[in-house]
């Protein structure tokens, strides 16, 4: 391989191939989704790198793992990646599309995650690839919930990460499907900020609502505390 890796503190990355590079999105996921939970078995939708994968295989150390990814380059950069680590005899990732992949599958998931694709209405860039992976077109929300519906087991978490505008629609969205938002992670850019993203996970069981705001750096510039703190396991600049 020519091109150089993204390194973490027990893996690395290689993304030539694949059209959504490691950034902030997938490691914030990889790093908050299911927090303080136990989980065995764990499916990620749409793998881009396979680092949400990767992250997850390290945290939840006794977790059986798959993932499913409809772009055959992603996929195979991804399963690249995800042999490489030292988690591969617990990782596997299928060539598929969601929404042909949900319906054949009867063992239940008690942990799903997914960065999913959001835009809609944005024009689309010369990069089929980058499109497949941003826009909706290919995945879009009712049947990503119906999906996870049948996926999902009765106490099992949906953990995904949007847009504010974007998780709003989506949260009205799973109420229907009987999938209910029992926490949100706000998530700033600075103090001052406008909401960079929402974390959120989702269940079958209607109980209490919480959410927490945090900050990726503070006033000065500075990664905040709370980011060192989450990412310090991973990334080898903490």
């Amino acid at each position: 391989m020519s091109s150089k890796p993204f390194r973490f503190k027990q893996f690395e990355i290689y993304q030539d191939k694949c059209a959504m590079k490691v950034g902030t999105d997938g490691v914030l996921l990889g790093a908050l989704a299911g927090e303080g939970g136990d989980f065995k078995k764990i499916l990620e939708i749409g793998l881009g790198t396979g680092v949400v994968s990767l992250m997850l295989a390290q945290r939840f150390e006794q977790a059986k793992i798959e993932g499913v990814e409809i772009d055959q380059e992603a996929w195979k950069q991804a399963e690249e990646n995800a042999n490489r680590s030292p988690w591969a005899d617990r990782i596997s990732f299928r060539l598929a599309d969601f929404k042909d992949f949900a319906p054949i599958r009867e063992e239940k998931f008690d942990l799903i995650v997914s960065n999913p694709p959001y835009f809609s209405n944005h024009l689309k860039s010369p990069d089929s690839k980058r499109n497949l992976a941003i826009h909706n077109d290919s995945l879009a929300f009712e049947e990503l919930l119906d999906g996870v519906r049948s996926l999902l087991s009765e106490q099992g978490e949906l953990w995904l990460i949007l847009p504010e505008y974007e998780m709003k629609v989506f949260k009205a969205m799973a109420e229907k499907s009987q999938l209910f938002n029992c926490k949100s992670i706000i998530i700033k850019n600075k103090n001052k900020g406008r909401v960079f993203r929402y974390i959120s996970f989702f269940s079958k069981s209607k109980g209490d609502y919480s959410e927490i705001e945090v900050n990726i750096k503070d006033d000065q510039g500075v990664y905040s505390e709370w980011y060192k703190k989450i990412l310090s396991p991973f990334l080898i600049i903490f």
